[in-house]
């Protein structure tokens, strides 16, 4: 019996060894790697679109909070725009101060006096804010490699913009022109266009001004303005109504300027101004109040 088992045992070894050593070599075997998925396509990257650079000069008046909250409900609607608000003013107001820290926007806050002698009516405003708004602008970069993309325009915070206008001016190679509503005594200014170039203006005043258009009315280049570090708005010379064609003069030729706002025949910003109300701030308002004279200012 014991050999009957042992010659089976010795019959059934070899086959038991070889399905041991078929199975060990199974299980060293690196299991089978998933297919290969194809790479995704991958979309174009977008170019940055170039920055838009709004210099606003300011002054305190009853109405400018009311003028600045328009503005910056427009500015805060436009991709990459830096608004560079510049005050009249000595010091910083905290009017305007807490006005830009709640805005919403990327905002650089300026202040620049003008001198009294300047101040008369007649004279041209705003130059010495303009002008530290460009100063700004040229020392933010002044370290940057060429070309810097971007656009500047002058945003004065009387004006209503459309936010059409924003998508025309961004693509400004040089200086870009357009209309302006309610100005000059007219329903609109704009430059006469021909064949694309222009060739004139339709203006209600001096007409024979080498730029007669609103200093809402174009916008420059960053790198134009970087390339003429020398261009400013002048006080001496310059007379009402000439600053924009000063300025210009410096930067460009009108053979050079870009019609936008479909050849200059659209209006997307107008000349608007806030109603005072008839307010008068100084006069002395006596309020009686349970038989007691309140005075109030």
């Amino acid at each position: 019996m014991k050999s009957l088992l042992l010659s089976r045992f010795l019959l059934l070894l070899p086959w038991g060894l070889i399905v041991l050593l078929l199975l060990d070599t199974d299980s060293s075997r690196a299991p089978l790697a998933p297919p290969a998925r194809p790479p995704r396509p991958t979309a174009p990257r977008q170019p940055a679109l170039p920055p838009i650079y709004a210099i606003t000069p300011t002054y305190s008046r009853p109405v400018q909070k009311a003028e600045l909250t328009r503005l910056a409900n427009t500015f805060r609607q436009v991709a990459r725009l830096h608004w560079v608000l510049v005050e009249d003013a000595a010091r910083r107001s905290e009017l305007v101060s807490r006005f830009v820290s709640r805005a919403g926007l990327p905002c650089t806050h300026l202040h620049v006096p003008t001198p009294r002698r300047y101040k008369r009516p007649g004279l041209p405003r705003a130059t010495e804010q303009r002008n530290a708004g460009l100063a700004w602008l040229r020392q933010r970069h002044q370290h940057l490699p060429p070309p810097q993309p971007g656009v500047l325009f002058f945003a004065d915070d009387d004006n209503t913009y459309s936010l059409e206008l924003f998508e025309e001016m961004r693509t400004t190679r040089k200086v870009s022109v357009w209309p302006v509503g309610l100005v000059g005594g007219r329903r609109y200014e704009r430059p006469v266009v021909e064949n694309g170039k222009v060739v004139g203006w339709y203006t209600g005043w001096r007409a024979d001004r080498p730029f007669a258009i609103d200093m809402a009315g174009f916008a420059v280049s960053l790198q134009v303005i970087l390339s003429n570090p020398k261009a400013v708005f002048k006080r001496r010379g310059s007379q009402p109504g000439m600053q924009e064609s000063d300025f210009l003069k410096q930067i460009t030729t009108v053979e050079e300027l870009e019609p936008k706002a479909n050849n200059c025949t659209k209006v997307l910003v107008w000349h608007t101004r806030t109603e005072k109300g008839g307010m008068s701030e100084d006069v002395e308002l006596s309020i009686k109040v349970n038989q007691k004279s309140v005075k109030r200012y």
